[in-house]
């Protein structure tokens, strides 16, 4: 579909159904949400809005800026990126092509570490290369005396990542620091380290979706020939950092359940398993420095 004509007008229901009817034709995975989404925030509109006042016209300008962010979502540039956030957990968070685009998939190491961290003590949280601060943001808002660091080689990332942590009003909770993995972290620092590293295979990544391949921080996707380059390096380094009885939640590609696993244990992990997402892929791998001899209690 050609873009909109802005001299015949518009109304929220006919902007949206000539939207998703367009994005469709351009083969976008999900024409109707992402319609929706471009249309909220061209429109300054809410969803309840679209709903319950769908004869509101657009205004000339809106049309407009309408039609230029379909035209680049059928260019395949992601929705995060066009209108600068997204949602995780139970936050909106800034994004852009600095960091990985929070997905519903990394929710289950948020999900991990709040069910088995209790809610009155002090609890001491390492995110290694932080991103958007969509996971450590995300836990501190749910545990209230919990504090954290974030760590990425990326500076662009890590001003996201502070803008972030303002936004949702943590920025007391948390401190982020540009270091390449726990370089300069004390030994047995922390209760709980979680990382969600670069694990696609280098030659992988050119059959990803465009929206990923074209779009987002190479250095946060490519994790060498076989996918595993940061959990070499990161095996030992969480193992040295945890606390005694301290424990950790890595994200995974669906097939590397048994390698992650093994290069932990082979650190020194105990209690090492992995924790399947929504979808019912392998998705994290999670395990204890258990130096007391205590067993620590995860999900």
């Amino acid at each position: 579909m050609t873009g909109f004509d802005t001299s015949e007008g518009l109304t929220l229901v006919q902007a949206w159904t000539a939207a998703r009817h367009r994005l469709a034709a351009a083969a976008i995975e999900s024409p109707v949400i992402d319609a929706r989404l471009l249309l909220e925030v061209a429109a300054s509109a809410t969803r309840t809005d679209i709903v319950t006042d769908p004869y509101r016209p657009l205004t000339p300008e809106q049309i407009r800026t309408y039609d230029s962010y379909l035209a680049r979502r059928e260019a395949r540039e992601p929705v995060s990126h066009i209108i600068g956030r997204k949602g995780f957990w139970t936050l909106e968070l800034k994004v852009t092509p600095d960091v990985l685009t929070p997905r519903p998939d990394t929710e289950v190491i948020v999900d991990l570490v709040v069910k088995s961290s209790p809610m009155d003590k002090k609890v001491r949280i390492l995110d290694l290369g932080v991103g958007s601060g969509a996971i450590i943001l995300a836990i501190l808002n749910e545990l209230p005396l919990a504090e954290g660091i974030g760590i990425d080689i990326s500076r662009p990332a890590l001003e996201v990542a502070r803008e972030n942590a303002a936004r949702v009003m943590l920025e007391h909770r948390v401190t982020f620091s540009h270091a390449n993995w726990t370089e300069g972290q004390q030994d047995e620092a922390y209760d709980i380290v979680v990382s969600n590293p670069p694990y696609i295979a280098t030659d992988v990544i050119a059959t990803l979706e465009p929206e990923v391949r074209d779009h987002e921080p190479m250095l946060a996707l490519d994790g060498g020939a076989d996918g595993l380059n940061a959990y070499r390096l990161l095996a030992g380094e969480i193992m040295r950092v945890l606390k005694p009885d301290g424990w950790f939640a890595i994200e995974i590609g669906y097939d590397q359940s048994k390698s992650v696993e093994a290069l932990m244990r082979e650190a020194g992990a105990q209690r090492v398993r992995t924790v399947r997402d929504l979808s019912n892929r392998d998705r994290v791998v999670t395990g204890v420095k258990n130096i007391l001899g205590k067993a620590a209690t995860i999900g």
